[in-house]
């Protein structure tokens, strides 16, 4: 696919944060009580003073109506991340699988929607965030319906059915990932000259990530790399809930597994 270098939104750290966390690929649902416990714990107890959450916190996201259910699911994560963003700034970025969250779940949760990529300015260091789905272009085939799942006639057209059919469509796209997931098929990874196009064109020397599950800091360039985040599953072996902390050192991974059974 021709590679395309899109525009870049821009958001500058305040001079008071001293720590920033970045997290994506959760894919919490309500069978997964495990690791919604875990990002709940984590919302409540980081130190950090900014939240990233770039990408399918959910693992599928049918429509913001379903916060007017309130002992739904969605209701219930309302609450949790409405309670963190009182302590601290909480972002979000679009996944692949929770790109119609929208306008109504971040007013109500009190989170800032950030549009993919954003560059951060953190002093003087510039961190380009990416979900990291539009990067991967050897996925020809998802990178067509991205293109059209992302217009608004699609979207409109989807919303537009009752809230119980998305459901079960939400429902069948969880059974056809864990299908794949399960055969062992390939899934494709970013491709390394359309980073590097982006990093530049933005002037940032790292991209940060997610989206491909291979948690790694590769070298693309002389002072450029990316670091892919890593996704949470609580009931995996071993276990993932991982977190990529900013702070005066630098860059460094968390892991919040303890070592002991009982998990985080």
């Amino acid at each position: 696919m021709t590679t395309t270098v899109p525009r870049f939104e821009e958001l500058v750290a305040p001079s008071h944060w001293r720590t920033v966390d970045f997290i994506a690929d959760l894919h919490l649902h309500s069978g997964d009580a495990a690791t919604s416990a875990a990002w709940q714990c984590y919302l409540h107890t980081t130190p950090a003073d900014a939240v990233f959450i770039l990408g399918d916190l959910f693992e599928v996201w049918v429509g913001d109506d379903a916060l007017a259910e309130p002992d739904s699911f969605e209701a219930h994560c309302a609450t949790v991340l409405q309670a963190a963003a009182q302590r601290r700034a909480v972002f979000f970025m679009a996944g692949n699988r929770d790109f119609l969250l929208g306008a109504a779940f971040a007013q109500q949760c009190g989170i800032h929607i950030l549009t993919d990529p954003t560059v951060l300015q953190w002093g003087v260091q510039r961190l380009l965030l990416s979900h990291g789905d539009a990067l991967c272009l050897d996925d020809v085939e998802y990178q067509r319906f991205r293109v059209v799942a992302r217009s608004a006639p699609w979207q409109q057209q989807f919303l537009a059915q009752p809230l119980a059919q998305r459901r079960v469509q939400g429902r069948h796209i969880r059974q056809e990932s864990e299908a794949r997931k399960q055969s062992g098929a390939f899934y494709a990874d970013v491709d390394s000259a359309t980073a590097i196009a982006w990093l530049e064109a933005a002037t940032a020397n790292t991209l940060i990530h997610g989206h491909t599950h291979r948690p790694a800091e590769h070298v693309l360039a002389p002072h450029l790399s990316r670091m892919v985040l890593s996704d949470w599953d609580l009931a995996a072996q071993p276990a993932r809930a991982q977190v990529l902390r900013l702070d005066a050192q630098g860059l460094h991974r968390i892991s919040l597994i303890h070592a002991q059974p009982g998990g985080i």
